[in-house]
């Protein structure tokens, strides 16, 4: 017992009761009541929304960034992994320049708009490393393909 001393003991024991106290209130709790989700509606929105004029100009500006990253990431896949991700991940960085260039646009909060600057100044940098990885890419053949 010298070995680990009193205090090694004590705080052994603590340990284990506090962990034994947050199984048994973990058992003893009653699980909420399910309410109605919150913000329940589809991710894409777009089709639903069709005319909708009571959309602020932002919002539409979302709408419509939303609707082309999604159609340009739709992309018809290769099998080569690295093409495949390079494609999809530029359509995904278009979209997200898009969306920073509204936020700076019609945002008023300036710590967001300065947050939208750094994305824009990052994925543009990012988007032409991409075009430049896929480029290469492109041009060499998969190492498992076969002539």
């Amino acid at each position: 017992m010298k070995r680990f001393g009193w205090i090694s003991v004590i705080a052994v024991f603590l340990a284990l009761s506090a962990f034994a106290f947050g199984m048994i209130s973990l058992q003893t709790r009653k699980a909420p009541a399910a309410g109605p989700p919150v913000n329940a509606r589809p991710i894409y929105t777009e089709a639903s929304h069709e005319g909708v004029s009571t959309d602020s100009p932002s919002t539409r500006a979302y709408r419509e960034a939303s609707a082309q990253m999604h159609q340009a990431m739709s992309i018809n896949y290769t099998g080569d992994a690295d093409i495949d991700f390079l494609r999809g991940m530029i359509a995904h960085h278009e979209g997200a320049l898009a969306m920073a260039k509204i936020a700076v646009a019609y945002g008023e909060a300036r710590d967001v708009r300065n947050l939208a600057d750094e994305i824009i100044v990052a994925q543009e940098a990012e988007i032409i490393r991409m075009k430049i990885l896929l480029a290469r890419h492109e041009d060499t053949p998969a190492p498992d393909a076969r002539p």
